[in-house]
This record gives C-alpha cells, sequence and structure tokens, in this order.
C-alpha cells in the first residue's frame, strides 16, 4: 500500500491547507490584536461562566471569555464549511471506543494545565513568537505522543 495513503487515508490537502488557515489566522490574532490564540486558554476561560471556582475566575479567564469564545466558533464553523462545501457529505467516524476518547481528552486537558498550555498554544504560538519554553513542551509531547501511540499500537496488535 502506498505510504502516503496508509498514513493521509483522505489525502494530505485538506491538512496542508487547515495547518496553513490556522497559522494565519493566530498570525493575524496576534498582529492586529495582540491576543495569542491558544485553546487550553479557550477552555478555562468557557468554563468561567459556570464555575465560580477561585481558578476560573482569574481575570485572565473572566477578561477574555468573550473574544475567546468567537475564536473557538470561528474553528468550530471553519471545520463546518469544510465538511459541508468540500467533502461528500459523510459523516467520519472512529473505531475508538467512547471511554478511550473521554479518558484521552480528560488526559490532554490535565497535561495542558500542567503544561501552562496545549499544543496549538505551544506548537503555533509560542514557537512562531521564539518562546523557548515552548520548544521544550513542543518536543515532550511529542516524544510522549510518540511514545504512547508505540504503546497503544502495540496493545492493540
Amino acid at each position: 500500500m502506498d505510504a502516503t495513503l496508509s498514513l493521509f487515508p483522505l489525502g494530505w490537502q485538506h491538512y496542508l491547507l487547515g495547518g496553513l488557515f490556522i497559522g494565519a489566522g493566530v498570525a493575524l490574532l496576534f498582529v492586529f490584536t495582540g491576543l495569542v490564540g491558544g485553546m487550553s486558554s479557550v477552555f478555562s476561560s468557557t468554563w468561567s461562566y459556570l464555575l465560580r471556582q477561585p481558578y476560573f475566575q482569574q481575570a485572565r479567564y473572566t477578561g477574555s471569555r468573550g473574544w475567546r469564545l468567537v475564536y473557538a466558533a470561528g474553528l468550530v464553523l471553519g471545520a463546518l464549511v469544510w465538511w459541508l462545501g468540500f467533502s461528500d457529505g459523510t459523516p467520519l467516524t472512529t473505531e475508538v471506543p467512547v471511554w478511550a476518547l473521554l479518558v484521552g481528552g480528560f488526559l490532554v486537558g490535565y497535561g495542558a494545565r500542567l503544561g501552562n498550555g496545549c499544543t496549538s498554544g505551544h506548537g503555533i504560538c509560542g514557537l512562531g513568537s521564539l518562546q523557548w519554553p515552548s520548544l521544550l513542551a513542543v518536543l515532550t509531547f511529542m516524544a510522549t505522543a510518540f511514545i504512547t501511540a508505540n504503546l497503544v499500537a502495540g496493545w492493540m496488535a
């Protein structure tokens, strides 16, 4: 089987285009507003609407939650536009069990808090602005992802 087809069964073009749009969007957000578009802060600022714990009521979350919700909505709408305009309309599915998705989501969220940011924050925004701690974070994320993927692949085989 062709290696490109096995790595990108739906083609590689939309991954490239998506990466270019995300990079351009983050760059434009920073250039025009000085704001950094990492997604873990969107998550925390959204919880500030519902949870009254002091962590979520910090000014950095309550003061930025409006634009962060618009930012997140743009990502969701961008995915919807791609699905409706550039795909055949067939919903994509996964064979990953729901419990594994939930556990993985929890671990990613916990890791983002522990690492003071998520992959998009460190990888796109942090590296783009030459933040050297972000380089360490990205290297850690990637090493952990490679090890985990290989362990899970071995476990599932």
